[in-house]
């Protein structure tokens, strides 16, 4: 898969506010930010990520997908 089309599933199946993703093909880092993060520790976040991808990290679609999330107030600290 290509970072365009796991962007595209990632912002499918969240409401990003931000979303950025490279990699190698093989492994692939991506920083979300989303609303629906609030609330959630730092594991229910990437399960709500991964839920994006459906059976694409069971299938090895999608080899590796390491991440960074954050709420929309998290990112404007981060990036203050």
């Amino acid at each position: 898969m290509t970072a365009d089309q796991i962007k595209a599933l990632i912002t499918a199946g969240l409401p990003c506010e931000y979303c950025d993703l490279n990699g190698d093909g093989r492994h692939w880092y991506a920083t979300v930010v989303s609303t629906a993060f609030e609330g959630l520790r730092p594991i229910q976040r990437h399960q709500r990520v991964y839920a994006t991808m459906g059976n694409r990290m069971r299938t090895d679609e999608v080899h590796a997908l390491s991440m960074k999330t954050f709420t929309p107030a998290e990112w404007a600290a981060q990036r203050a």
